[in-house]
Formats: structure tokens, C-alpha cells, sequence
């Protein structure tokens, strides 16, 4: 009787459990679904004739590697306001 009482408790603990972690995962769902995206600059301005290479957003920024005459840059922008961070020029040694 005693067992039957316990595994009864068990069962009733596990549902119990099982029901606290899905209302969990669903606020924790909610609150990422509901947050707003990461701004991101409409445009960033590279110099007249410059050939975009690549271009890139991570971490906060945009990275665009261009080539501007024979040498090859790349200019780090902030993401949200499209300011030029700083320009790194890429060479060969």
C-alpha cells in the first residue's frame, strides 16, 4: 500500500515538473519572439570608384572590404548609425 502510495506521488511530482518546464519554455519563447530586430544602418558610404569585394555584419558592425585603385581596404562601420569606425588598408608583404 505504501509503495503504490509513493510511485502514485512520483508520477504526480514528474507531471508536475513537466508542466512548470513547458510554461518555462514557453515565456522564454515568447520574450525572444517578441523582441524587436537589431538595427541596421540603411547605407555606409565608401569612397567614388571603390569595388566592394565583400561585405559583412557581425558583432555590432558592418565590414566592407573594397579595392580602391591598386589598394585593398577594409572599412569597420558601426551597425546601427553607419559610421566608419576605423580602415584598416590590406597589403602583401
Amino acid at each position: 500500500m505504501l509503495g503504490k502510495a509513493r510511485r502514485s506521488f512520483g508520477i504526480s511530482i514528474g507531471i508536475l515538473l513537466l508542466g512548470f518546464m513547458a510554461i518555462g519554455f514557453a515565456l522564454v519563447y515568447r520574450v525572444m519572439r517578441d523582441s524587436p530586430p537589431p538595427q541596421v544602418a540603411a547605407e555606409v558610404f565608401l569612397p567614388a570608384g571603390a569595388e566592394v569585394v565583400s561585405a559583412l555584419k557581425l558583432d555590432g558592425t558592418v565590414q566592407v572590404t573594397y579595392r580602391a585603385g591598386e589598394a585593398t581596404l577594409l572599412s569597420v562601420f558601426d551597425a546601427a548609425s553607419g559610421e566608419l569606425v576605423r580602415t584598416v588598408t590590406i597589403g602583401q608583404q
